[in-house]
Formats: C-alpha cells, sequence, structure tokens
C-alpha cells in the first residue's frame, strides 16, 4: 500500500498530523509501504520514513510561519531565505543514512525546467542527493529564490507545479489538507457538489478551501495551523478506522483498557 501527501506549503502542517497518527495506530506503515509526494508533501512523506520526531517536525513548523508572519513582507522578505533554511533544518533532523532508508520507497515529484514535464525521482545516492531532490521539489520560482536549484545536473523546480499528487497505482491513498476527493482530506461540510481539479488534486469550491489556499505560501496564525495538524490526525484515524486499517493488537489492546476499566467501575459500585 502507499501513500501521496500532496504539495500545500504552510498547510503541510496537515501532513505531520496525518503522519502522527499512522504512526501511532498504524506504525506497519512506516516499515511496509512507500510513500509519494511533492513540496511540503515529499518532505513530510521523508522524514515519516525516516522516522524523525515529528513533534519537532510540528514545533519547526510553527516556529517557520511565525518568523515568516513576523516580517512586513511575509515570507517575501529578503531576509527570509525559505530554501536555506529548509536545507539547515533538513541536514539536522535527517539520519546519515537517510539516502538508504528512502531509496524505493520514497517517490519525489520534480518539475523540470526545460520542458515543464514531471519527474518522479526514488533512488539516492547520499543523503546530499536526498535533500537536494526535496529542496527541487520545494523550490517555488520568485518564492523561493531565482535561479532553480540542480538535482544531478538538471534544473527543477516545485513538483507541485507538474503533479502535485503523484499515484503509483490504484492503491494509492491519496492526502490533502484540501477538502475534495482525497482518500484523506478534511470536509467541509459543505452543499456544493462542484469541485475542480488542479495539477491532479481535487479540491471542493468551498470558502474554507479558499482560505486554506490563500495561505499556503502566507502562513496563517499559529494557532489555525496548529488545529490544522490536529486536524489530520483526526481524519486519518477516522480512515482507518472506516477502512478497517488499525491493526488488531492494537484494537485488543484498546478493547482490553476498556474492559479493565469496566470491571474496576462494577468493582467500586459493589463495594
Amino acid at each position: 500500500m502507499s501513500f501521496s501527501f500532496s504539495g500545500c506549503g504552510f498547510l503541510g502542517i496537515y501532513h505531520i498530523g496525518v503522519a502522527s497518527c499512522l504512526r501511532e495506530h498504524a506504525p506497519h506503515f512506516l516499515h511496509e509501504g512507500k510513500l509519494l509526494g511533492a513540496s511540503a508533501g515529499a518532505i513530510t512523506a521523508c522524514c515519516f520514513l525516516c522516522d524523525t520526531c515529528l513533534g519537532e517536525c510540528t514545533s519547526f513548523t510553527l516556529r517557520l510561519a511565525t518568523k515568516a508572519r513576523s516580517r512586513s513582507l511575509g515570507p517575501l522578505h529578503p531576509s527570509f531565505a525559505i530554501d536555506r533554511i529548509l536545507r539547515d533544518a533538513l541536514w539536522e533532523v535527517l539520519p546519515d543514512n537517510a539516502h538508504e532508508i528512502v531509496s524505493g520507497r520514497l517517490f519525489v515529484s520534480l518539475t523540470r525546467v526545460s520542458d515543464k514535464k514531471c519527474v518522479i525521482v526514488s533512488d539516492f545516492d547520499s543523503k546530499a542527493e536526498l535533500i537536494q531532490a526535496l529542496l527541487c521539489s520545494a523550490f517555488v520560482p520568485f518564492y523561493s529564490g531565482l535561479i532553480p536549484p540542480k538535482f544531478r545536473g538538471v534544473r527543477y523546480v516545485d513538483g507541485g507545479l507538474s503533479d502535485n499528487l503523484p499515484i503509483l497505482d490504484e492503491d494509492t491513498i491519496t492526502v490533502s489538507p484540501f477538502s475534495g476527493e482525497s482518500d484523506i482530506c478534511p470536509s467541509d461540510g459543505s452543499s456544493n457538489f462542484l469541485h475542480i481539479t488542479l495539477v491532479n488534486t481535487s479540491m471542493q469550491c468551498t470558502t474554507e478551501n479558499l482560505y486554506r489556499l490563500s495561505h499556503a505560501l502566507f502562513p496563517p496564525h499559529p494557532e489555525v495551523l496548529s488545529d490544522m495538524c490536529r486536524q489530520g490526525f483526526d481524519d486519518t484515524l477516522v480512515f482507518l478506522q472506516t477502512n478497517n486499517l488499525i491493526s488488531c493488537t492494537r484494537h485488543l489492546s484498546v478493547r482490553s483498557c476498556i474492559s479493565t476499566t469496566d470491571a474496576e467501575e462494577k468493582d467500586s459500585e459493589t463495594e
């Protein structure tokens, strides 16, 4: 089974919530699954496979959003070098053998500058090469910088510009912070059934999605981002329960805890 995480800028904190739920309630995906992604989705997928601390990833995203919001031009301020910030963070949190861990299991969507075609890469010869692929996938022209970075001698930009939600096969589970037809996504509860598809990402036409789009590159208040992270966790838990994807041992553990609690309550009542 594979999971695909969409590109979404600062809204990638939703993906961290999703990954946290998978790690807690379906840890077998960490050892067996293949993950795909573009931009922030690819970075989250990589951190998940490398078993990095997702709590620290959340804190980093919130600090980054606060830093961006503190400037007069937001993330467009010359002192806010997002490419350098991401590079330094990835070098710090990823293990030295990260490229060995994710090769063949992480599929990163890139957009080749020369012909605007989507290129999916999944094999990496070094940690530096892996990080370079992730930076290419997250490079938004003019927003991240003027000169696109290179991967293996070829210039690439944000994978979300050509394929924002790459699919491995028909069993790929899609994840997006925008309400729509993705397998794991928010539910806005709107009666509007009109959807649009942008670079392979389904979005329902709702005011909530317009708000999300407007804050993908210009982050909302950290409290709003924290809520998005929690929503990612909750939406994933509902998906796992609905599709019977939570491991049996965890079901038994929960059931055992409930039974024990019930028994203790009955004992206290009889006393």
